[in-house]
């Protein structure tokens, strides 16, 4: 409050002061030297005063930065699957592919379900396996252990369409 006030003087006694020096009378002229010096003692001595804290800090309340995850979080669509003791499903990879995948794989009869997702995973699922993904020439691939010696027919469990066998292999 201290300095306001200072800060308030200096802007309406300065003026007065040097319109009384070209102006005003001898005698009020010597006052207005006076007015000046004080002021500049006053400003001086304002900074050389210790107030027994450290200089200010101005503190904000800022959330922490949220760290980037090291993959995309998403939901790949297998593009083939490749059946026998272990299904073999592949996809066009992200450019930030996740190094594992969420798998729930549920028979159906002679159908097998499959959903897959990269990321956290929301939510209280059943028979989620985590399983790591192969990244190489731009395709992703993943390898789901099988139960038992049925041949299985791969099927997405969310569009309910058929994961065709790869083509050329």
């Amino acid at each position: 409050m201290l300095a306001i006030s200072l800060g308030v003087a200096w802007l309406l006694l300065t003026p007065l002061a040097l319109w009384v020096l070209v102006k005003g009378r001898p005698g009020a002229r010597v006052g207005a030297v006076v007015t000046l010096a004080l002021l500049e003692v006053a400003t001086v001595a304002m900074g050389d005063v210790p107030s027994g804290r450290g200089p200010a800090v101005v503190a904000h309340d800022m959330p922490p930065a949220p760290a980037l995850p090291a993959c995309d979080e998403r939901t790949p669509i297998p593009q083939w699957a490749k059946v026998g003791r272990q299904l073999v499903l592949s996809w066009s990879a992200a450019p930030r592919e996740c190094a594992t995948a969420k798998v729930i794989a549920r028979p159906e009869g002679r159908r097998l379900l499959v959903w897959v997702h990269e990321g956290p995973l929301s939510g209280d699922h059943q028979g989620v396996r985590t399983l790591p993904v192969r990244v190489k020439d731009g395709r992703a691939a993943l390898t789901v252990p099988l139960p038992g010696d049925e041949r299985y027919i791969p099927v997405d469990g969310r569009s309910g369409k058929r994961i065709p066998a790869p083509t050329g292999l």
